[in-house]
């Protein structure tokens, strides 16, 4: 029959009536149960630290949406403060000045002479 974790000497309770396991399965197991029983416990632990994770998550999340919307305005502003630095008709060529062909300047090979 299987050693209950009570009666384990292993086992604690703390003053403030919380449990106290200072098994160990590495060290100072019992029997192979203790082991499945000490997986649940750790199994059981991150699922709470996920839970308490995922509750200030849902808090903080307005305040998030806040802030990138926030950082996007300020980006947004600089990108339009910066637009004066870049031309944006640079891409098309103008075809109507021809004041740097060589050709149309009479220096060019066609213009001599």
């Amino acid at each position: 029959m299987m050693i209950q974790c009570v009666d384990c000497e292993f086992y604690s309770v703390m003053p403030d009536g919380r449990r106290a396991f200072q098994c160990d399965p590495f060290v100072n197991i019992k029997e192979p149960e203790c082991l499945q029983k000490w997986q649940l416990f750790r199994l059981d632990m991150l699922v709470s630290g996920f839970q308490s994770m995922a509750l200030f998550q849902q808090k903080m999340a307005p305040m998030q949406e806040k802030l990138f919307k926030y950082v996007k305005r300020e980006l947004d502003d600089i990108e339009e403060a910066d637009s004066w630095k870049f031309d944006e008709d640079s891409d098309e060529m103008d075809d109507t000045d021809d004041s740097d062909n060589p050709e149309s300047s009479g220096y060019g090979p066609s213009g001599i002479f």
